[in-house]
């Protein structure tokens, strides 16, 4: 790939007439939303105690969540065309950046959530690295650094002086120079590897403890159906509302890139399809910011207990946030 065949690929300018008005108002509605139910699931976890390695990673999720929500308005007004330019290379140096990297952040701790549900559930009496709290925080930790450094090259490759168009347009891709290009594109990559990495480890494990679960309630004679069928909501709710959520932005997001970064034969107006699925599905992933709060009271016995206290406004007895609360919600092998 060199400068002549990137220019290429760059040389239609987008037809922004649906998408400037649509996604604003999408991504407002969306930060509306999201900004109540994280602040609000933020101020319930953290007056949780990390007891548990499962409270330690939702804590995480609720911190990604809130940084990506934060980015939103931003990508809102530089898609409505409002603000400077200092906005627009604001949005492409910076928010669009931290916008993807919590994003992937959020994905990875979600697949981590699900190993550890499976250790509890399906060896409940085995003793693990992973079950421990301190190894947990030390994941997380690594899962943000990670993350962080592998997005930084995407800041500072993004050197070059900002090119508007004709329409008044800034492409985050006119800012990279060559290493910036391919930088990009690698991880991307890399993004597809860990989402559909981490997807095949949630349907793995939430098999296994459906399947545990199942044999627990056959040996105790007890209503094997109903079981099954509380089991396979709650699977349901997890692994649907994820692959909902991000396998379409995965499967558009290829060849909107390299249409971005390599010389193509594809016409103006197939770029603006390619564009437009992209942004759709990006919405679409997005709105997983606002359905993690429903996850959190799905599978976490003690958040639904503090969520329903503060609503109602009475008091929690005490010992009520322990560690035997903060299991998911999942029928267990009776004793």
């Amino acid at each position: 790939m060199n400068v002549s065949q990137v220019n290429t690929s760059l040389k239609c300018e987008r037809d922004t007439s649906v998408t400037s008005i649509l996604f604003p108002c999408l991504y407002t509605a969306l930060f509306l939303a999201a900004f109540v139910l994280n602040t609000l699931a933020a101020w319930i976890f953290f007056q949780i105690r990390s007891s548990s390695t499962f409270v330690v990673y939702l804590k995480n999720v609720v911190m990604a969540d809130l940084l990506m929500t934060l980015t939103v308005p931003v990508k809102a007004l530089t898609d409505a065309g409002l603000g400077s330019w200092h906005l627009r290379a604001f949005h492409c140096r910076y928010s669009a950046v931290l916008f993807y990297t919590t994003m992937y952040i959020s994905i990875l701790l979600l697949g981590f959530i699900s190993l550890d549900r499976y250790l509890k559930i399906v060896h409940p009496f085995g003793k693990c690295a992973f079950q421990r709290v301190g190894v947990g925080r030390i994941l997380c930790a690594v899962i943000w650094v990670v993350m962080l450094s592998l997005a930084l090259p995407n800041v500072i490759l993004s050197n070059q002086m900002p090119q508007i168009s004709t329409g008044g347009r800034l492409r985050c891709t006119r800012m990279k120079g060559m290493m910036g290009l391919m930088w990009h594109e690698g991880f991307n990559y890399f993004c597809q590897v860990v989402f559909w990495g981490t997807l095949a480890l949630m349907v793995v494990c939430y098999t296994f403890i459906s399947r545990k679960v199942f044999e627990s309630y056959r040996a105790s004679q007890s209503s094997s159906d109903t079981a099954s069928k509380q089991t396979t909501s709650k699977v349901f709710v997890v692994v649907g509302v994820f692959f909902l959520c991000f396998a379409p932005f995965h499967l558009a997001r290829i060849p909107y890139t390299l249409s971005q970064t390599r010389n193509t034969s594809a016409q103006c107006w197939a770029q603006d399809q390619l564009y437009f699925a992209k942004e759709f599905t990006l919405w679409l992933s997005s709105t997983n910011v606002c359905l993690d709060p429903l996850i959190y009271i799905f599978l976490c016995r003690v958040f639904r207990k503090k969520l329903t206290a503060t609503l109602s406004r009475r008091p929690l007895p005490h010992g009520s946030l322990t560690e035997t609360s903060t299991r998911m919600e999942m029928p267990q092998r009776p004793l």
